[in-house]
């Protein structure tokens, strides 16, 4: 096998492959076939982890490197070079214990029924020889990412830019610098020169709080050196439709974010929906008044959220996901009506499991005398199992300032017999649920994912045998699950 990674004269990416090495689906008999669909972190992460030697692996993505997606940014301003952030695929399989397959394709459909996937090679040139393939699997790990959310939102796709992959970043670096080298243009009048040089970065999430930030240090590092007759003509805006930027995470990293913006002059305006983007003008509509508001730009990033892969809705439809937004999985990562096929990262989203929806089975387990009551003593028995298989209910005593699970039950107990019954048990439980919240679409929590789910699959033949998990509540009476829930 070959792999060349070459960098361009401007910078671009140039990857050759060639894959002349194994028959596609080649199987000793023995070994089960691991199939990945991805090689962003979520990918790479579990092939990185994975003990190669106990299966046939074979990866299957239109990209043959690993980008270090959260300096995608950094690659827009010059602070960090693109072949810095940037890994072949080869090279990083080629270090695992047992053999690794990659093959540069897009999968185009998942045969669920059938455990096959259907792919097609990614290359613009001519290639000798088919370029459909099929590959069959008895585990497969989704990790295939998402794409851009446009809200089909007219002119999106024409006139803005996107910061998801690394050719993303290399186009948008070119636009900035464009942007300068028109304003400083002889005869513009200064507006014309205001509007080359107005940013407009449209989501207030990581990405779009990142660029603008690298976009203001690029600006005051080296641009004012290189530009100083417009320098003053530069206006950076960041529109979002929420209340807050970064309004998925804490409250303080939020409030902090949009201080600092306000002290280096990077104007948030919150509460805009947009409606159209043109190649001069971007059109909001203000939530409050409802009044619309054209202002003109000279580059727009849009990076308002992911929406689902076409592969990915495709399987959805076929184990009856259609009609969710995106693919879900349950605590253990595997995709929910599926029994072998497992999705991490952005594709994916993790359906939490309620505490409400198996009470009466964890009343029943912790009542070891069928009493009909829990005494503090049978409750402590199963409390660890309880945190274990569900994380809210460590966030609630968090959010809650309790130290202990137990304090929930003391003021449904009865006064005389310190006992509590069903009711008074889902009384005392039943808020827990309210925070129960989605992850983050990022790096860390699909590298995370993929860490996880290649330990389970180191171990599975072990945890099978001896489950390592929390209590089964709402399964059969005396078992646990195979793994802890990835948290």
């Amino acid at each position: 096998e070959l792999s060349i990674v070459q960098w361009s004269s401007s910078g671009g990416l140039v990857a050759y492959s060639d894959s002349r090495s194994q028959p596609v689906n080649k199987n000793d008999g023995q070994k089960k076939k691991v199939v990945v669909l991805g090689t962003g972190w979520a990918g790479t992460s579990f092939l990185k982890d994975l003990d190669a030697s106990m299966y046939d692996v074979q990866v299957v993505s239109p990209r043959n490197y690993f980008a270090f997606t959260p300096l995608l940014p950094s690659v827009t301003c010059g602070t960090v070079e693109a072949r810095s952030i940037v890994e072949p695929v080869r090279n990083i399989i080629k270090k695992r214990n047992g053999e690794i397959q990659f093959w540069e394709a897009d999968c185009l459909k998942i045969d669920a029924e059938n455990n096959k996937i259907f792919c097609k090679a990614n290359f613009d040139n001519n290639t000798v020889g088919s370029e459909e393939f099929s590959l069959e699997y008895d585990y497969l790990v989704v990790a295939v990412g998402a794409q851009v959310n446009t809200f089909n939102t007219p002119g999106v796709k024409e006139n803005c830019h996107f910061l998801k992959d690394l050719e993303d970043a290399q186009r948008l670096r070119r636009t900035v610098i464009d942007c300068f080298e028109k304003a400083v243009l002889p005869d513009l009048t200064e507006e014309e020169r205001r509007t080359n040089l107005h940013f407009v970065i449209v989501g207030g999430g990581p990405t779009g709080v990142e660029f603008a930030a690298e976009l203001h240090d690029f600006l005051i590092e080296d641009l004012v050196n290189i530009y100083p007759t417009v320098k003053d003509l530069v206006k950076i805006s960041v529109v979002q439709s929420g209340d807050h930027i970064l309004n998925t995470f804490d409250e303080r990293i939020s409030s902090f974010a949009e201080q600092k913006f306000g002290r280096d002059g990077i104007e948030v305006q919150t509460g805009c929906r947009v409606v159209s983007v043109s190649d001069k003008e971007i059109t909001m509509k203000m939530k409050p008044t409802g009044e619309l508001c054209s202002i003109p730009h000279g580059l727009v990033l849009w990076s308002t959220g992911i929406s689902t892969r076409p592969v990915v809705k495709d399987f959805m439809e076929q184990i009856g996901q259609g009609k969710r937004r995106i693919l879900a999985t349950n605590e253990w990562l595997r995709v929910k009506e599926t029994e072998n096929v497992y999705a991490l990262g952005d594709c994916a989203t993790i359906y939490q499991r309620k505490i409400m929806d198996d009470i009466v089975a964890i009343f029943e387990a912790a009542d070891t005398d069928n009493s009909g009551t829990l005494t503090m003593e049978e409750f402590r028995a199963v409390v660890d199992d309880i945190i274990a298989r569900y994380p809210q209910v460590e966030t609630y005593l968090n959010n809650q300032h309790l130290g202990d699970l137990t304090d929930l039950l003391k003021d449904a107990m009865s006064e005389d017999k310190k006992e509590v019954d069903i009711e008074g048990f889902k009384k005392a439980i039943h808020l827990v649920d309210s925070q129960t919240t989605s992850l983050p679409a990022t790096a860390q929590v699909a590298g995370q994912q993929g860490k996880y789910l290649a330990k389970c699959f180191n171990r599975k033949n072990q945890c099978t045998e001896h489950p390592e998990g929390p209590r089964r509540f709402a399964g059969p009476g005396g078992t646990r699950h195979f793994f802890a829930p990835f948290r």
